[in-house]
């Protein structure tokens, strides 16, 4: 097997993989206990349609944002962690490199926390036994770890596996339930405790960062087209299938736990494999972009040794229960890390036909403008978050999606500062790249 991931480097040509299978990556990804449990939130805090409609909003969203993101990655072959080192320079791209670790070792405890909460129901439906949570957790997360650690070839086999049998596992709880129960519950009257703008930025931020980090993915794609086809597929589908599942699901059967559903329908047996191989899939991806962005700190780190490090450390956190905080997790970082999405796309944009994206071209030690429009897309994601769907100021609204007016503040903010950039620097690049540096 491949022992490189080329976490310091370029993917060569020869490597590059078909635009379906990276797609599958992105389904599988989608296609977790996050997104069911933000589907029951959603089915119980919004009328049956506007809850559909939200996720199909948010997710198409998140495909066209994909769009882009995906283009970075395969245009450049580099990951997402190198690609901030292009764009922030040495020092900055590392701080965030930093970030975005710690983020994802706490989606990866967040995803370890979910399955040992549904796997500790399935077993108890099983044998009655009632066995601690923490141990659950434990054994989840090293099975995750343990597919990270081998890289994206195996991440890749283990989707173009998961995927087609998710698919099959989830249609068919539907086409159960709505044989044995009907539809009535669909048309029930609910308290409607989100906004149709809130519950689009929940559909989005569950999944905000995945795009963010698609060029981890995307590095692996024959062409810049085909990574961009596979970016909207992975992530209009992988986001939005688990969502309205989990919505229909919950409506029809009046059930808050997704294992639970799967038992109430005699479906037992699919629903401990749905729950394997959802969070075996989505909680690998989450690790191995922890370890990519880690390791690209410095050349003298291995990914495999960093992914061991922040594997124990993820499983730590997740067996003392960090899946208690979902909501609010997610919403941070959703307002956090959307913003260097929109700055990474706007300086590539600006300077992708020169030698600055270049592997080998020099690096400054600190960008301090792009760091500048990352720091005003946060401020505007927090100003435009309402403290009633979040940690947020709500001194404003522009597309009630705060994510997304992170993101876009961040891309329009970097664009603004371009023109003044070159006026005082003539010299500097707008984007260097992610292999040497030079003083700032």
């Amino acid at each position: 097997m491949e022992t490189t991931d080329y976490e310091h480097g370029v993917v060569p040509q020869d490597q590059r993989r078909s635009w379906l299978s990276i797609a599958a990556v992105w389904i599988a990804i989608g296609i977790d206990l996050s997104g069911a449990f933000l589907g029951v939130e959603l089915a119980s805090g919004m009328s049956f349609w506007p809850a559909i409609w939200a996720t199909l909003l948010g997710s198409l969203l998140l495909g066209l944002l994909a769009m882009g993101c995906t283009y970075v990655g395969a245009s450049t072959g580099l990951s997402t962690a190198m690609v901030s080192r292009a764009v922030f320079g040495k020092i900055g791209g590392a701080v965030l490199a930093l970030a975005i670790s710690i983020s994802l070792v706490g989606w990866f405890a967040v995803q370890t926390g979910f399955f040992g909460q549904n796997a500790q129901i399935a077993f108890v439906q099983f044998t009655g036994i009632d066995v601690p949570v923490q141990i659950f957790n434990a054994v989840g997360g090293v099975l995750m770890a343990i597919t990270a650690f081998w890289g994206y070839r195996s991440i890749s086999r283990l989707s173009s596996l998961a995927v087609p049998l998710l698919l099959l596992l989830l249609v068919a709880g539907v086409v159960v339930a709505f044989v044995t129960r009907g539809t009535g519950g669909l048309s029930d009257e609910v308290t409607a405790t989100f906004t149709f703008g809130g519950a689009v930025s929940l559909v989005m931020g569950i999944f905000i960062l995945g795009v963010v980090l698609a060029p981890d993915m995307a590095r692996w794609a024959k062409t810049p087209k085909q990574a961009m086809a596979a970016g909207f597929v992975g992530f209009f589908f992988g986001n939005s299938i688990i969502l309205v599942v989990s919505i229909l699901l919950a409506r029809v059967l009046d059930e808050t736990e997704l294992m639970t559903m799967y038992f109430v329908l005699g479906m037992g047996a699919i629903a401990v494999v749905v729950l394997i191989l959802a969070q075996w899939t989505t909680n690998t991806s989450n690790l191995y972009s922890a370890g990519l962005a880690f390791a690209s700190m410095s050349p003298r780190l291995s990914r495999r040794t960093v992914t061991i490090v922040l594997g124990v450390i993820g499983i730590v956190i997740g067996v003392v229960g960090a899946a208690d905080v979902f909501v609010s997790f997610i919403l941070v970082i959703g307002t956090l890390i959307a913003p260097y999405g929109g700055v990474y796309l706007a300086s590539f944009l600006a300077g992708r036909r020169t030698a600055r994206w270049a592997h080998g071209a020099p690096v400054p030690t600190v960008d301090w403008w792009s760091i500048a429009a990352w720091a005003a897309g946060v401020f505007v994601a927090f100003a435009t978050t309402s403290p009633a769907d979040g940690p947020g100021l709500g001194l404003f609204t522009l597309t009630t999606i705060s994510s997304l007016d992170g993101l876009i503040a961040g891309f329009v903010v970097y664009l603004v500062l371009v023109p003044l950039r070159r006026r005082m620097q003539p010299d500097a690049p707008v984007a260097a790249s992610a292999a040497t540096e030079v003083p700032a």
